[in-house]
């Protein structure tokens, strides 16, 4: 009984003591550091291109030139020589007024104009034999004054009778509608057949010119003073976007600064011209126009999320070659079209994270989906 005691305390004794040890060489023995992490990121290159500057603004597509057809004299509408939206050059027939009614007083003033002239002629004739008649006595002074009062008479009513025909001609022109300009007809406002009254002001078509056509825009007037010092270098570019500010429409020329600023908005009102031969600007239509004042040439460029704004300004993460990151500052001229343009704390072919950035701190390793950043070539 005895020797069992023994045999039972021994191997209580071993239990114990292998379960101390193994608590003690757990908790004494020193842990693995974790691996190191490795942010994933996209990468980017320092590019150097030439950037425009440029002002932008909210446009109105205007025509150059715009009238609203009316008729200058009564009368009936004949015929309509044009097709709604056709285009038509300056001078072509529009509408035909029934030209019968001055047609026929044209020819009455021209009747009345040679009668006159007939008896003009013979009082003149009559006036230079009076005048031979006196001199020898056979006529006396008072005949030749009567008679060269009659001739200045008879001279008047020819004058008002080729007045009378100049005015029945001019109606007689008026009565075919012509176009004073070229461009493109709207809608026929008036049919065939209808009885048209000058005094009334009926409007018959609209014709506007849209090649080529205007675009009217407002900046802000800050901008004023670059926008005056530039343009008196040279003529500066207009380019007209889409409402979704990235379809390129046309390219024109600035060719009015309106000459006050408007004190209600502090705007500029600014004018373009644009030759729209394609005619892909339309009267009335709303674009988004840029001013290019400037070009910087050689600018050093990056992805505009590239840069992030800290406490002391913006910056931006380098990669270096172990593929570890280095925080830089970094001043940006500007940023437009997704890009900034960067003036000091980066060089060309730097390759720097594009995306991913809000993870890293000095000094992180990182990798691409490629496994190494990708450098794109500078432009």
């Amino acid at each position: 009984m005895a020797k069992f005691n023994w045999v039972r305390t021994g191997i209580i004794v071993a239990v114990v003591g292998a379960g101390g040890w193994f608590l003690l060489h757990h908790f004494t023995a020193k842990k693995a550091p974790p691996p190191e992490a490795v942010i994933p990121i996209t990468p980017g290159t320092v590019a150097v291109k030439d950037i425009p500057v440029y002002v932008r603004g909210l446009g109105t597509v205007q025509a150059f030139n715009s009238v609203s057809i009316k008729s200058r004299v009564d009368g009936q509408i004949t015929q309509v020589l044009f097709t709604e939206g056709q285009e038509v050059k300056a001078g072509d027939s529009l509408f035909q007024i029934d030209p019968r009614p001055y047609q026929a007083a044209l020819e009455q003033a021209e009747a009345n104009f040679e009668k006159d002239r007939a008896q003009l002629h013979g009082a003149t004739l009559d006036l230079n034999r009076y005048a031979k008649l006196a001199e020898p006595g056979y006529q006396t002074r008072q005949s030749v004054d009567d008679q060269k009062a009659t001739v200045g008479q008879v001279t008047g009513t020819a004058k008002a009778d080729q007045a009378l025909i100049d005015s029945s001609q001019l109606n007689l022109d008026y009565s075919n509608i012509k176009a004073p300009f070229a461009g493109r007809t709207g809608a026929r406002l008036v049919d065939i057949g209808n009885f048209i009254q000058a005094a009334q002001g009926t409007s018959l078509v609209t014709v506007t010119q849209i090649k080529p056509i205007f675009v009217s825009f407002t900046v802000p007037q800050e901008s004023l003073d670059q926008i005056r010092q530039n343009q008196a270098q040279g003529a500066l570019t207009v380019v007209a976007y889409g409402q979704d500010d990235k379809t390129v429409l046309a390219q024109g020329k600035l060719t009015l600064i309106n000459n006050q600023v408007d004190t209600t908005t502090g705007t500029i009102q600014l004018k373009a011209t644009f030759d729209n031969d394609d005619e892909r600007l339309w009267p009335g239509e709303f674009v988004n126009a840029r001013l290019i004042v400037s070009v910087k040439k050689n600018a050093l460029t990056v992805p505009a999320q590239t840069v992030m704004q800290g406490p002391n300004g913006a910056y931006a993460y380098t990669i270096k070659p172990d593929n570890t990151v280095q925080r830089q500052d970094v001043q940006i001229a500007l940023t437009q079209d997704g890009e900034a343009v960067v003036e000091k704390g980066l060089a060309a072919n730097d390759n720097v994270v594009v995306d991913g950035q809000y993870r890293l701190t000095q000094g992180t390793k990182v990798k691409t989906d490629q496994g190494q950043p990708q450098p794109k070539p500078a432009s």
